[in-house]
């Protein structure tokens, strides 16, 4: 029989390269991950793994189990979590993964109410932006994750899977320098920017920022690229260029020497919480997913 432990440890082998690096990452000893992989190839009936030097290699077995074990693994954790929670055991834990400005702006408010209603429920948080987070979800690395996509979304980008719950429309809005000849103005259409240096953001916001300009016709000079949202608004503030940032990241910075203007045309990025269909049952995962939304209409 397949056992869940013996899954947990292939994916860490697989993940790590080595039973040394696994055992590591696992926090047991490096002979108590053979003996894990033993008694799981030893279940399976075939090699799971091919030891090449210090590293290891899936064999096609391998490739097949590690495949299937994020849906299996988050399956148990679901059910570990509902039926804990409906004995009385403990309320619960959710392992939540956000973007930065997120983290800063919705999170914080989210779990205090959380914690306020819930005090035996512990969150861990880890920064990622998309698509990591949602690889990590779907790899049942996390519980819930915060995520954000453009409009007009490729392909690849689509969330079928998931649960969505949609929690709030973030404009996107320019920031120039104080002394800027636009500084003032009520709203500015991006073209007016085409001569302008530019800093631009995360990679994300960086092709979005480049699809955008080049709608109106031109390309732009980025000057400066940085996935730290301050250090574009302290670049934008220095008088080195100018730059469209989501509001949520604007709002978790005070600008310094930088002034918003509202940009036209209009451009949103749709802000989600995500979760899997299994977890979506599990009562710690929803709480959180409504101590999001509550804090985004806030």
């Amino acid at each position: 029989m397949i056992e869940a432990r013996h899954l947990r440890v292939l994916r860490a082998v697989a993940a790590t390269g080595s039973f040394s690096a696994a055992a590591r990452e696992l926090g047991c000893t490096q002979p108590a991950v053979s003996q894990q992989m033993k008694a799981l190839e030893g279940s399976a009936g075939t090699p799971l793994l091919i030891r090449t030097g210090r590293e290891m290699r899936l064999t096609q077995a391998g490739e097949a189990l590690v495949r299937h074990a994020a849906g299996i693994l988050a399956g148990l954790t679901a059910a570990e979590e509902e039926v804990a929670a409906i004995a009385g055991l403990r309320a619960g834990r959710v392992r939540l993964v956000s973007f930065p400005s997120g983290s800063s702006t919705l999170v914080p408010s989210a779990l205090a109410a959380l914690r306020a209603a819930h005090p035996g429920t512990r969150v861990s948080l880890v920064d990622a932006e998309p698509p990591r987070s949602v690889e990590m979800l779907r790899e049942g690395d996390c519980d819930v994750a915060l995520a954000f996509r453009y409009e007009g979304a490729s392909a690849a980008e689509e969330w079928d899977d998931l649960v969505v719950r949609p929690l709030l429309a973030d404009r996107l809005v320019g920031l120039v320098p104080e002394g800027h000849r636009l500084a003032k103005a009520e709203s500015v259409a991006i073209g007016e920017l085409a001569d302008e240096p530019w800093i631009a953001g995360c990679p994300r916001c960086r092709r979005q920022l480049v699809e955008v300009c080049e709608g109106a016709g031109f390309v732009p000079r980025i000057d400066f690229a940085t996935d730290d949202y301050p250090a574009v608004i302290g670049l934008v503030g220095a008088g080195l260029g100018v730059a469209v940032l989501p509001e949520l990241a604007i709002e978790s910075v005070r600008p310094k020497g930088a002034r918003t203007v509202t940009v036209e045309p209009a451009v949103q990025r749709e802000i989600v919480a995500l979760t899997l269909p299994d977890l979506a049952q599990v009562p710690a995962v929803a709480a959180t997913l409504d101590h999001l939304a509550r804090a985004a209409e806030r």
